[in-house]
């Protein structure tokens, strides 16, 4: 999924990484290189609100924020699948990422958070004589890095954009305790920035009508947003799909220590680098 707005970047800006290192790792290919619980946050609002409340304000006020407990996440567009873990408290994030499979190499991504520092992790598999890096969390220097903000970093909460998105609803059903339904224009402001450069411009007028379902579970938390993104151009329809669970249930994010941890080898910024 890529980011370009504040609390939203992850998700698309982690697709784009992979995808430069997967044509980093063609190019290196035949070289063999080798070197691998908090208490829950106090509800925003009740799914179960009262018939006056404003469906679209609950929504809102249920996306999580810097105030929310640790919690997990997935997320799915058209190009990538992204799941991890979010604590804002310590404003760090764990993600992992799959790349479907291109020229028959997969890509494995993992990246670790917290606050200023990164640590990453990558495996390649598909083809003999790809790179190779340590199964360890690979402590990354943003100094050696061609372009430090290509990596990711906490910018907040709402890592699915779920806020800018929620934003945009141009109408809002409640069709149950908890579940709602409704349209988001995604062709300007930035719900247009959560999409591909030129997609939400190529969507047109489709793009102003973009239908949703969301869910908000038993303790006001935001647990499940769904947009129905139509075909436009080359760019079949697609599923963008944001879910946060396990609120409080999830473990606080620490630095690695001892031998699950290692500083990234030359390898790792030539791949990053591109």
């Amino acid at each position: 999924m890529t980011q370009h707005i504040g609390t939203a970047a992850t998700i698309r800006r982690v697709a784009g990484i992979a995808t430069a290192v997967l044509a980093a790792t063609a190019l290196t290919a035949g070289c063999g290189t080798t070197n691998d619980t908090a208490a829950g946050s106090s509800p925003a609002s009740s799914p179960s609100a009262s018939p006056s409340a404003d469906p679209k304000q609950v929504l809102l006020a249920a996306v999580p924020d810097e105030t929310t407990s640790a919690f997990r996440f997935t997320g799915k567009d058209a190009s990538s699948d992204l799941s991890g873990r979010i604590d804002p408290a310590s404003k760090a994030m764990e993600m992992h990422m799959a790349m479907p499979p291109e020229d028959g190499i997969t890509v494995k991504m993992s990246f670790l958070i917290i606050d200023d520092e990164v640590w990453m992790k990558a495996k390649f598999s598909g083809k003999p004589g790809l790179p190779k890096l340590p199964d360890k969390w690979l402590a990354l220097d943003k100094a050696k890095l061609t372009d430090a903000s290509s990596v990711p970093s906490y910018d907040g909460a709402d890592q699915g954009n779920a806020g800018p998105l929620l934003s945009a609803a141009t109408s809002v059903e409640q069709q149950g305790p908890g579940k709602y339904a409704g349209f988001i224009d995604v062709t300007g402001g930035e719900a247009a920035k959560v999409l591909d450069d030129g997609e939400a411009a190529a969507l047109g007028e489709a793009g102003k009508h973009v239908p949703f379902t969301a869910q908000v579970g038993p303790d006001g938390h935001l647990t499940s947003l769904v947009l129905e993104i139509p075909a436009a151009g080359k760019q079949k329809a697609y599923q963008y799909i944001v879910n946060y669970t396990d609120f409080g249930g999830t473990p606080k994010i620490t630095a690695p220590t001892g031998s699950a941890a290692a500083k990234a080898p030359a390898l790792a910024y030539e791949l990053l680098n591109g």
